[in-house]
């Protein structure tokens, strides 16, 4: 019997509750304070508990980004004062320090108050600028941090307001294994490099290890894979119902992104929607190959509510030429409409022809569902070796994903055409 293959073109599904609050996560809050100690950058109360439910003040936020930052000893020979009137001893000399550095500032120019609750734009605030970026050149807004953060990947879960400790805890862990803005390092790596903490203890925990679990993965890059709604006439745009909703990924942090192209074929319009609940419009189509079933998008850096950002989360493109069967493979994509998710599976065949599409497919057991056309297909260091794309209708765990390959060699850099150009083309070839 010929085998049938089902496109997995998208359900229009509403994006269901809300993010639960972070302080709520007493459990989580307690393994990051944990992970944090094991690494010297925190300890505990008293009573030992690290009073994860009280308020994180502006002091300790300071104090905890300076030893992210392996500063504590520069902070202790550093003779600037800042000129706080109201600085704790225990706290003054880091505040200092990182007034210096420019990573913090004062409520006042004489006051910086020291226990006032952190919020979640401070503290993004304080991380972003100490990992290289500038709200004065127009990286971020402060007002904004904490979305900013989010939509980059330094932190995974969406934070509003004051935080308590335990959120401190858990966004400084999160920021661990980010990169600093020029490329150098992540925090993590910086901090073992220089002796501020064992590279011994920061492997046990798996920060230092290349090799992500599912959880890892999702943390890490889920900031970087949308929801991308279609739409095919104007009457679907004006009443903001899309015709049908796929998945994609950023390849670059100024906005090229990859999805299949079945996900736009007959699109005269699209968004995408980040796990921050943002939306951005596509602009252009930058590359498509139908036959392949790969299109590389340009996506626009100013939102559907007029905000434009620096940066986008991205994924790095490895390709298939290292894949073997029984490889751990990960998918981050948008099954059902439902919402960004990851799935964890292995490879089942690396080039297993297909009818429909012009390249072999990978083969695999991450599950997928409609919805998730476009998204990734992750190896273990979180890098895409392929396109989520179909899977045989009547096998088990037999999910395809095209190769990424030809994008590594596509030239990406013209304007590329307007969906509805591609449409129009597209159109017309064939009706020749």
């Amino acid at each position: 019997m010929k085998k049938q293959i089902f496109a997995l073109f998208c359900a229009l599904v509403l994006l269901l509750g809300a993010v639960p609050s972070a302080g709520a996560l007493t459990g989580e809050s307690a393994r990051a304070a944990d992970t944090l100690a094991t690494l010297g950058l925190v300890q505990g109360t008293t009573s030992g508990d690290y009073a994860l439910d009280a308020p994180a003040t502006r002091a300790q936020a300071t104090v905890l980004l300076v030893r992210l930052a392996g500063g504590e000893g520069a902070a202790k020979a550093d003779p600037w004062f800042a000129g706080f009137r109201d600085l704790p001893a225990w706290a003054a000399d880091s505040i200092d320090y990182a007034a210096h550095q420019g990573w913090v500032t004062g409520v006042t120019v004489l006051d910086f108050k020291p226990s006032d609750t952190i919020t979640a734009n401070g503290w993004c605030a304080f991380l972003l600028r100490m990992l290289g970026y500038s709200d004065k050149a127009g990286d971020f807004a402060v007002e904004d941090a904490a979305a900013f953060a989010q939509r980059v990947g330094l932190i995974s879960t969406a934070y509003d307001g004051p935080l308590t400790r335990g959120d401190l805890f858990e966004m400084a862990r999160d920021a661990l294994t980010f990169s600093y803005k020029d490329g150098n390092g992540t925090i993590i790596s910086r901090l073992a490099d220089s002796g501020a903490v064992s590279r011994s203890a920061a492997n046990a925990l798996g920060l230092l290890t290349p090799e992500l679990t599912a959880r890892q993965a999702a943390d890490r890059h889920m900031a970087a894979v949308f929801r991308l709604d279609c739409y095919e006439k104007p009457i679907e745009i004006d009443a903001g119902e899309p015709s049908a909703n796929a998945s994609g990924f950023f390849i670059s942090a100024d906005g090229l992104a990859v999805t299949n192209y079945h996900s736009i074929d007959g699109a005269i319009h699209a968004a995408a929607t980040l796990s921050t609940g943002e939306v951005y419009p596509v602009e252009s189509v930058v590359w498509y190959d139908a036959d392949i079933d790969i299109a590389v998008l340009r996506i626009s850096r100013t939102s559907a509510d007029h905000r434009t950002t620096s940066a986008f989360a991205c994924l790095e493109i490895a390709g298939t030429q290292d894949i073997r069967a029984g490889d751990t493979v990960y998918t981050l994509g948008n099954p059902l409409g439902l919402g960004l998710a990851v799935s964890s599976g292995i490879i089942s065949a690396t080039a297993r022809d297909v009818e429909r599409y012009a390249l072999p497919c990978v083969m695999n057991t991450a599950d997928i569902s409609r919805g998730s056309s476009g998204g990734a297909l992750l190896n273990v260091y979180g890098q895409v070796i392929a396109v989520t794309s179909g899977a045989y209708t009547y096998g088990n765990n037999m999910y395809l994903a095209v190769p990424i390959d030809p994008v590594l060699t596509a030239d990406l850099t013209g304007q590329g055409q307007t969906l509805k150009e591609v449409a129009d083309l597209q159109a017309e070839k064939e009706k020749n």
